[in-house]
């Protein structure tokens, strides 16, 4: 690992397929640079001559993560995340009349 690198710590965000919020909760540190990569030209696939790039450790707190990178002399960016508004309805209001108001 390069010195220079430079890591991301966040919360990963839901993905749109999922309804509850079960993998959120954790911290990740990241590799947020990914300049190291190349075409093959036999297979057209995409690969990369840095595998740490790919490497994602994830941490209870953010804390921890920070605590981690500054042991390991890590160079670090914090994503604070925004708070979910989260409408709670039912099925059944889908199929209500709505109210002019």
């Amino acid at each position: 690992m390069k010195h220079s690198d430079k890591f991301l710590i966040f919360k990963p965000t839901k993905s749109s397929m999922q309804s509850g919020i079960k993998n959120t909760e954790k911290w990740c540190l990241s590799n947020c640079e990914m300049n190291d990569s190349y075409i093959s030209s036999k297979f057209c696939w995409t690969g990369s001559s840095n595998p740490e790039k790919r490497i994602k450790l994830f941490f209870n707190t953010l804390e921890e993560a920070k605590k981690f990178a500054l042991k390991k002399n890590i160079l670090f960016e914090i994503v604070i995340p925004t708070k979910r508004k989260i409408l709670k309805k039912s099925y059944s209001q889908n199929f209500m009349k709505k109210k002019n108001v």
